[in-house]
């Protein structure tokens, strides 16, 4: 009977040791993956974006892609060409709907109106609909980038790490939308 309270009294340490050891503090190990890749310095450089034959009649916009990035490529009145993100906010709806006017360009669904030259809001969301949703949100502008034309193409200076590094914020898990974590079906 000494001999069996011993062995209990054993068990009861050993898991008592056992337990505690699970939230000791352990040396941090360094994991090397892709989710944890280091990311690139910004580089900003000009590249295509839509061809000169594709440019807007004065008061309008179009739409194009730059290093990735959704563009708004917007003609005022005079000629003069702007360069905008595409993604309006509050809701994301493409700028490049909108119309030209007046040094501005507004959102077609909710009205809200930005600076061509600085993206800033002019106007924030002054339709009904727009004061219904815009209330909810902060003004917010849209990034503006420079623009030149060279040849038959329109170019944006744009980060071209930009993607990757917004792209290295995300964690695919084992499967993504897709099927695999890499894109590709199974």
């Amino acid at each position: 009977s000494l001999y069996i309270n011993f062995k209990m009294k054993l068990a009861v340490i050993a898991t008592l040791a056992a337990g505690a050891s699970a939230f000791a503090p352990t040396a941090q190990v360094s994991r090397s993956s892709a989710l944890n890749a280091a990311k690139a310095p910004p580089k900003l450089q000009y590249v295509p974006c839509i061809s000169t034959d594709d440019l807007p009649a004065p008061g309008s916009a179009t739409s194009g892609v730059a290093g990735g990035l959704a563009i708004c490529i917007a003609v005022d009145e005079k000629g003069s060409v702007y360069a905008l993100g595409d993604k309006c906010p509050p809701v994301n709806q493409p700028l490049s709907f909108g119309k030209v006017k007046g040094g501005t360009i507004s959102d077609p669904v909710l009205g809200t109106e930005f600076d061509l030259k600085t993206g800033d809001v002019v106007k924030w969301c002054p339709s009904g609909l727009g004061k219904l949703i815009g209330g909810i949100f902060d003004p917010v502008g849209v990034p503006v980038y420079p623009v030149q034309a060279k040849g038959k193409t329109v170019n944006v200076q744009v980060d071209v790490n930009y993607k990757a590094n917004f792209e290295a914020d995300y964690w695919s898990g084992i499967l993504d939308a897709q099927g695999k974590s890499n894109g590709k079906y199974y």
